[in-house]
């Protein structure tokens, strides 16, 4: 080959290494102004609520991934919303989305979880694996997905004195934009209960909710100026199970509200199949009520005509009402 020849082939050798080594050196400074420019907004975005009485905090805040990834890492999460009477504390956050699809973000929250409201209610979790995937357009949060394995939640009421303890294996939450409603979806796996101080004694049981509030879309995001509050909030229970196996099987569905106290009001729905057996397994659970199961479970198999029963609850303010005139019960405001 000619001097000239091979002259010519290391020269565009030498261009094609400069170029890429140009282009290493242009994506890495981008990346790295992204990164501070999102760093900027992300405290930005946090602070900017506080005009809605919400304050909210990502301590040591970091960007992180170069040179395919980009995240925002925490090493503490904290909320406080003012104006609804609901503060929060949180583990360790990791986040990342791929350079090539910033709009799908994964992250991973660490426990203990610390909330308290202006309520009385106090509520701690902790998990082994907490895992979630946001997908973002322009205006916010569209979709999110959350899955948590072998939760452990104490909850205390200081208004009405009760204190329990939920664990779950497998948890699964859905939401979704649906206009200005949102959708949201829940399942609990292997799900156990008991009463503060004492010993398991309802069995383990599968859970399922699936729902709509109606306005709520920005409550995905943050952008809802109610925050995560419930006060004042309609929506449609499309079904509420819960799942003791062996049959027993409750179902509820219907309309409700919250009130600005927070009192539920609502026309729902309740199926109960095998009577007999959720009768049964609730007097092992609370034999000083069994006498008052006895005589409900006779009148829901009369309604029902056998083991199985629908009955419409109606709820005002908080007392539970069946056939609209006769108070069963009682719900404390949330």
């Amino acid at each position: 080959m000619a001097a000239s020849s091979r002259s010519g082939v290391s020269g565009k050798i030498w261009l094609l290494a400069t170029g890429i080594v140009i282009a290493i050196a242009v994506y890495t400074g981008g990346w790295f102004y992204a990164a501070s420019l999102l760093k900027e907004q992300t405290l930005a975005l946090l602070g900017s609520q506080e005009k809605n009485g919400i304050s909210a905090e990502c301590s040591d805040a970091e960007y992180r991934g170069y040179p395919f990834r980009i995240g925002l890492f925490c090493s503490k999460v904290a909320v406080d919303d003012r104006q609804n009477g609901i503060s929060g504390t949180f583990g360790a956050l990791r986040s990342a989305a791929q350079v090539y699809n910033p709009g799908h973000i994964v992250w991973e929250l660490d426990s203990p979880i610390e909330m308290r409201t202006s309520h009385g209610l106090t509520l701690s979790t902790t998990w082994e694996n907490f895992q979630s995937s946001l997908s973002t357009k322009l205006s916010g949060v569209e979709r999110a997905a959350f899955v948590i394995d072998n939760s452990k939640t104490s909850i205390v009421s200081t208004t009405t004195d009760q204190a329990f303890d939920i664990s779950a294996a497998h948890t699964e939450i859905h939401l979704r934009q649906n206009g200005p409603d949102l959708d949201a979806a829940l399942s609990l796996d292997q799900t156990n209960t008991a009463m503060k101080g004492l010993p398991r004694v309802l069995p383990q049981l599968n859970a399922s909710l699936d729902v709509t509030l109606a306005g709520r879309a920005g409550m995905i995001d943050g952008s809802d100026p109610n925050g995560i509050a419930l006060h004042g909030t309609k929506g449609q229970l499309r079904t509420l199970t819960a799942d003791l196996g062996q049959g027993r099987l409750l179902t509820v569905s219907g309309p409700f509200s919250f009130d600005d106290r927070g009192y539920l009001s609502g026309k729902l729905r309740l199926k109960i199949e095998q009577i007999d057996a959720w009768r049964n397994s609730i007097s092992e659970a609370f034999p000083e009520i069994a006498p008052t199961l006895e005589t409900a479970a006779k009148m829901l198999s009369a309604l029902g005509g056998g083991k199985n029963a629908s009955l419409d609850l109606t709820i005002r303010n908080g007392k539970v009402m069946a056939g609209g005139f006769i108070q069963i019960g009682e719900i404390p405001p949330i």
